[in-house]
């Protein structure tokens, strides 16, 4: 077992619960075959290792391997008390069987069920959806429930998105509003790919957190503009996926290096490298640098990598220990690599 070096921040959501996060925890979409198929044993070990490594806060969505990644949760979920961990999911896709030939998600998560998503925000879809969700995760109560994906980045155009938008805050939206009132949920936001998107909402609605992907990393910090100023003065939280903006903070600016889901262009392997030499001249490694980064913005609550294996998973872990020389911060902003109003790690 890893000694934990996780440090825990908690957030008072609306309803007046205290959530208290683990600065790391634990992204599940691998565990649903994200990419390729892991064997059930690993995929066990993987969900295992994260515990023993002192994560206790965890992230699935029913898109996740069409539920697999859910499912794969529950029999660690069933064996701990629940108010032992954090965990959240997300509404917004129902789960639709269908012909092995018609599922969503071929050439992107392998060895699912035969399941096509629905995208569905509205009232009954969020109601719907939960019930699903309770019965694969086999618990009762939901900590956070984020609606997923109401961004340009799923559905193609800003046009797309404010549709979606406008059926989530005239439907789901209240039926979210409703499960945190009667307690079936803590505490609700949305899950969103677009820092912009995520500032629509937040001004839209009362909501409590925001699971913000790729979008205030070591490489980008617009976020900094509006959302975040907007998050502080609200009190919302926000979650840090996608830390290392799909693989490049992790890798490094090497051939084949992923950033945002695709091959990482020239001008991002560049900064990447440069960022990666400053690093390197204070004896740290760039992924450490990544991962502790975000974690510098006083309302970020966690960050949540995800992993495919249990040397990933203890991996992170690990990195969460490395001691980061604030003059590696100052560096990158006297480089102009870092936003000069970027608060960092203490």
């Amino acid at each position: 077992m890893v000694k934990s070096n996780l440090g825990v921040r908690s957030h008072v959501s609306r309803s007046g619960a205290v959530l208290r996060f683990t600065e790391l925890g634990f992204g599940t979409a691998p565990l649903g075959n994200l990419y390729r198929a892991l064997d059930e044993d690993v995929a066990a070990l993987t969900v295992n290792a994260a515990w023993d490594a002192g994560i206790r806060y965890f992230d699935t969505a029913p898109l996740y391997g069409l539920g697999l990644s859910e499912t794969r949760l529950n029999p660690l979920l069933r064996r701990l008390k629940r108010e032992d961990y954090v965990l959240s999911t997300k509404v917004g896709r129902l789960l639709k069987v269908v012909p092995p030939e018609q599922r969503t998600g071929i050439g992107k998560f392998f060895n699912t069920p035969s399941r096509q998503e629905v995208y569905d925000y509205s009232y009954d879809g969020v109601m719907r959806s939960v019930e699903f969700s309770l019965e694969r995760l086999g618990i009762d109560t939901i900590d956070v429930l984020f609606a997923h994906d109401v961004d340009i980045f799923t559905h193609g155009s800003k046009e797309a998105s404010d549709r979606r938008i406008r059926e989530l805050m005239e439907g789901g939206y209240h039926a979210l509003a409703k499960l945190r009132e009667e307690g079936t949920v803590k505490a609700i936001g949305a899950g969103i790919n677009e820092w912009q998107v995520a500032e629509t909402l937040a001004r839209a609605g009362d909501f409590d957190l925001f699971l913000l992907a790729g979008r205030y990393t070591l490489l980008e910090q617009e976020a900094l503009t509006s959302f975040l100023p907007y998050c502080a003065e609200k009190k919302i939280g926000v979650v840090l996926g996608g830390p290392y903006n799909s693989g490049i903070l992790a890798t490094g600016p090497r051939a084949g290096a992923y950033y945002n889901y695709e091959p990482a262009p020239p001008a991002i392997l560049d900064r990447v490298a440069r960022i990666e030499r400053v690093c390197a001249s204070h004896g740290v490694k760039l992924v450490e640098a990544a991962l502790k980064f975000p974690l510098g913005h006083p309302q970020v609550v966690s960050v949540i990598p995800g992993g495919q294996a249990p040397q990933e998973v203890t991996r992170n872990a690990e990195i969460m220990g490395a001691k980061i020389p604030s003059g590696l911060w100052s560096d990158l902003k006297g480089e102009g690599l870092l936003r000069q109003d970027a608060p960092v790690p203490k």
